[in-house]
This record gives C-alpha cells, structure tokens and sequence, in this order.
C-alpha cells in the first residue's frame, strides 16, 4: 500500500542523459503530454520508493531558465509555481562547468534539490575525477553520482529522494553573492516581494528577476495573483 504521493521535476541542459534517467527510473509507468497553453511536449511518470509514490515530471532541456524560449517558460514556471517536493538537476559529469549554471539558477529558485551527475562512467574513461562530498558542501544540497543508462548510484539517489521527504535531510542552499549594489538592492526589494506575495516563490529570486527586468514573469505571477484572488473570492461567496 502507498502512504503518500510526491512529485519531483527533473530539469537539465540537453543532453545530459535527463531523459534516460527519467526512463530508467519510471520504466513504463510513463506518457507523455502538451503542457496546457504550450506546444511542449512534457513526458510524466511514476515509481515507488519505501511505500511511497512519486510522480515524475520531465522538463523540457534547456540551458538556462530565464523565460528566453518555450521550453524555459515551462521548465521554470513548473518549478517556481507548482513548487514539486523536490527538483532534480541532471548534470553531464564531462561537462560540469557548462552545466551548474543551470544547478545555480534552481538552487536560486527553490530549496529542496538533488544535483544528479550522470555520466560517471564516461568522466571516468576521460580521467576526470569529482569530488560530490565537497561540492555537497558548497551547494548546500545534495550530490550524487550515477550512470543513468547503467544504473549506477540508483539505491544511494533513491535513498536520498526518502530521506528528503522523511526530512532526515535538509536542504540549505548556499545562496549566490553578488556586488555590493545588486545585494543593496535585493535587500529593499525582498520585503516587497515577500508582502504581496507570501506563499510566492524564492523572495530573493524573484527580487534578482524584477531588477533584471523580467516581463514574462511579472506578467506570470500578475495572472497567478488575479487566479488566486478569484479562487479566494469564489470560496468567500460559497
């Protein structure tokens, strides 16, 4: 019998092997979809874990997550607004400086992430070694190693999924620090932010995307606030 049900959101640079984990991590407990507006296709599906269910959302690749395409409207509106128990960023362990831009902005965006580096075992033919217990320090999540298409390190990342949702860990990420300036700035905003929109996403992310000048996501959060307002309405009248 499952206990409960949980979400987690996969995100990731194309090419990382995103997919083939998605795949071999829900087998064919899976379907793929549009997501509602968008002509993205978005691949769903699901496994258990120690009694519990999770369902699995496979995000569109992208490089980044500042609303330039498509594909990083949807990944980043999934992450920020549907807010799921946990995001896991897929990283290709042969290219890891290009990939943990895309680590850094989730870890700006939300708390509960798991850093997947996948494709150990080709690092490992190419001579390139990672230390994931000091980069777990300095993220302040956590950070495994696996082989998506072999399997390898699936017990220790399924192990981490459950003691994240069973809270025996707990995710802290090292927030980013930028000029003095740009802090100064963050630090008059942030309140703002936090007062219109309490239960919103990150205070500081969203402060960081205002002073960037972020239309897309003024709009999406202006159309978020008008649904939830008249969601509230809607309860007061019945």
């Amino acid at each position: 019998m499952m206990n409960n049900a949980y979400r987690i959101a996969l995100a990731g640079n194309p090419n990382t092997g995103k997919s083939t984990l998605f795949n071999a991590l829900t087998g064919l407990r899976q379907h793929t979809g549009n997501w509602a507006g968008k002509t993205v296709s978005v691949a769903q599906g699901s496994l258990q874990h120690k009694g519990n269910h999770y369902d699995l959302i496979d995000l569109p690749g992208t490089y980044s997550l500042f609303s330039n395409s498509a594909d990083e409207t949807v990944a980043r509106n999934y992450i920020v607004f549907e807010k799921p128990d946990i995001t896991l960023v897929v990283l290709d362990a042969t290219s890891m400086e290009r990939n943990l831009n895309l680590a850094l902005q989730v870890l700006e965006m939300t708390k509960n992430v798991i850093i997947c580096i996948n494709l150990i075992d080709a690092a490992e033919k190419q001579g390139i070694k990672i230390n994931e217990h000091l980069l777990t320090r300095q993220l302040g999540v956590p950070v495994i190693k696996v082989s998506a298409r072999n399997k390898l390190g699936f017990p220790k990342l399924l192990d981490t999924i459950d003691r994240i949702i069973t809270r025996a860990i707990e995710c802290n990420p090292v927030p980013t620090i930028y000029d003095e300036e740009i802090e100064e700035k963050i630090s008059r905003l942030e309140p703002k932010v936090k007062e219109l929109w309490k239960d919103g996403p990150s205070s500081r992310w969203v402060s960081l995307r205002l002073l960037d000048g972020d239309e897309d996501l003024m709009r999406e959060m202006e159309k978020r606030m008008g649904r939830e307002e008249n969601d509230e309405s809607s309860r007061v009248m019945d």
